[in-house]
């Protein structure tokens, strides 16, 4: 079954003039070598073009033009007028997968060698560009006494009580953390037994917020709002940095992949493989790590030499003794997420 059958559609002319650059920013459209590269825009756009851009311009000589944002919606538009503009996009893998060889296209440059990534990070249209985790953490200010020390204490709320905010979507982290608070063995996690998660889940409905945006997150957990969240790790980070008096639980938490994808029909579709090769290698996978708090892609990079802030090393869920962690199922995920998502907007109004 194909998966996000429920984006919302947007005209296909509106679409076709994001594509075509608004909101991007564009170099010298004579240069030889170009590509086109879509992302969330903001600070981790600028933290890509200063990590990943600027030095495979300085080795090759490629210009890079920049949009924002990176909508799976506007790949699809693209694809079926047959003028495909992007040559990289940062989406999730879901989409790739779901679509690839469809909207996205097969990786196939000898250079993506994906022994070289954790197993069970990577697709025939995707290969991950950095790693991250869904951390669970508590603010301390609203915790004088007691602390949380298990994700079980993300489900007490008789002991810790309070607002626990999540991100509003399945695949945040709360699933998997319901069935190892419910007794499953982390290593027994998948495939996901969704009717047990939604009954864990259920026991802190009243006590849960879902946030519509990583900002919502951030500003509920400074403003106290929030006792309790997960959430990824670099706005775990931003909402440290910004008053947050949080403190990581490492007790389970998930890890998940980003990923530059190619869309179908890209018209630099052989550079931008190079690039994703580029991506991956230790200098820019380092340069990359440091400016936000994530962490390289290949296991083989070693974390001392990226250079982590304090902070970044007190919400980083690969360092040492961090607990466990469980890489989140892509083909479950796949497979699944069309399907939970409709039982999961369901479930949140019932």
């Amino acid at each position: 079954m194909r998966t996000h059958r429920f984006l919302t559609l947007i005209t296909a002319s509106t679409l076709l003039l994001a594509a075509c650059g608004v909101g991007g920013d564009s170099g010298d459209s004579g240069s030889a070598n170009k590509l086109t590269w879509a992302s969330t825009g903001g600070q981790f756009q600028e933290d890509e073009k200063t990590a990943l851009q600027v030095p495979f311009t300085t080795k090759t000589g490629t210009v890079f033009t920049n949009i924002s944002p990176a909508e799976q919606s506007q790949v699809k538009t693209m694809v079926a007028a047959g003028k495909t503009i992007w040559d990289l996009a940062n989406m999730s893998w879901i989409y790739a997968g779901a679509y690839c060889g469809e909207l996205f296209e097969k990786l196939d440059d000898p250079a993506l060698d994906r022994s070289k990534f954790p197993p069970g990070t990577t697709g025939d249209c995707f290969v991950p560009t950095y790693r991250y985790a869904n951390v669970f953490s508590y603010n301390a200010d609203l915790f004088p006494g007691a602390k949380p020390t298990s994700i079980k204490d993300f489900f007490d709320t008789k002991n810790f009580p309070g607002k626990r905010v999540v991100y509003d979507y399945p695949k945040a982290g709360l699933f998997e953390a319901a069935l190892v608070a419910d007794g499953v063995p982390p290593d027994q996690v998948y495939p996901l037994d969704l009717d047990r998660a939604f009954k864990k889940i259920d026991t802190i409905k009243s006590s849960l917020v879902f946030a519509a945006s990583y900002g919502q997150i951030q500003q509920m957990l400074v403003d106290k709002q929030a006792a309790m969240v997960i959430t990824v790790t670099a706005r775990t980070i931003v909402s440290a940095q910004s008053g947050a008096n949080l403190v990581p639980v490492w007790d389970f938490n998930t890890t998940d992949i980003g990923a530059l994808v190619i869309p179908k029909g890209a018209p630099h579709k052989a550079l931008a493989q190079q690039m994703l090769a580029f991506v991956t290698e230790p200098a820019q996978s380092v340069a990359y790590a440091k400016l936000t708090g994530t962490a390289p892609s290949r296991p083989d990079i070693d974390l001392n030499t990226v250079g982590y802030s304090d902070i970044q090393k007190k919400f980083n869920a690969f360092l040492p003794d961090r607990g466990k962690t469980i890489e989140q199922d892509k083909q479950w995920w796949i497979a699944n997420t069309d399907a939970l998502t409709k039982r999961w907007t369901s479930w949140k109004v019932g």
